[in-house]
């Protein structure tokens, strides 16, 4: 994972010099193995997620401090996740992602919602390149955006996807609403790791490169 970091050398008669290193934004998504985050009407059903696969993002959410949604998504995670943890029938998993969610940083991609009172939320409505670059000048992780196709396409569109975070159901759905809108430009991939669940479901993480 690449935090920000400022980087000095102080040498003799040479003025010192500062790199600095950009946070990094990375596209996690459940996906079909046609390319779809959800169905034509915003189905979810399909994605097939356990104990297994939730210990294990657990892990790299846990060392996250800073989410970024587009506005539908992001209206899920607010009806849910504030108080999931509360429930009678709250799961561990709900524990842990509720506590980590009250206190991670969150930025919102959205057109209509202009402000919002509540804690530690940045709203980002205009000049995406300009507001989310200066984002990833300050201090914290990398950056995760969580599902939020609209979000992330505008993202690909200003070539600020640094990486995607995939987990491939199996499963083809034929239509939907795709990962990729096919608007973003053209651009090659490293492939980190990969882990396949007892579910059948296939983790690929990825770092791109731009050409």
């Amino acid at each position: 994972m690449s935090s920000w970091t400022y980087t000095s050398i102080a040498l003799p008669g040479v003025k010192t010099k500062t790199l600095i290193i950009m946070r990094k934004i990375i596209s996690f998504a459940h996906i079909s193995l046609d390319g779809f985050v959800a169905g034509p009407n915003g189905e979810m059903d399909w994605i097939n997620i356990n104990d297994e696969i939730f210990a294990h993002v657990e892990q790299r959410i846990g060392r996250t401090d800073t989410a970024m949604y587009g506005r539908k998504t992001y209206d899920m995670m607010e009806s849910y996740w504030p108080t999931a943890a509360d429930q009678p029938s709250a799961t561990r998993h709900d524990k842990v992602h509720s506590e980590w969610y009250s206190r991670a940083n969150k930025i919102v991609l959205s057109r209509t919602v202009k402000d919002v009172l509540r804690p530690n939320t940045t709203i980002v409505s205009d000049n995406i390149a300009e507001q989310i670059g200066a984002i990833r000048q300050q201090q914290g992780t990398e950056i995760l955006v969580f599902g939020s196709p609209s979000a992330t396409h505008a993202l690909m569109q200003h070539g600020l996807i640094d990486g995607y975070w995939l987990f491939v159901n199996p499963v083809v759905l034929g239509k939907g609403i795709p990962l990729f809108s096919g608007n973003q430009s053209r651009a090659t991939l490293e492939l980190l790791s990969t882990r396949q669940f007892a579910c059948g479901v296939t983790e690929l993480s990825y770092v791109a490169g731009r050409q």
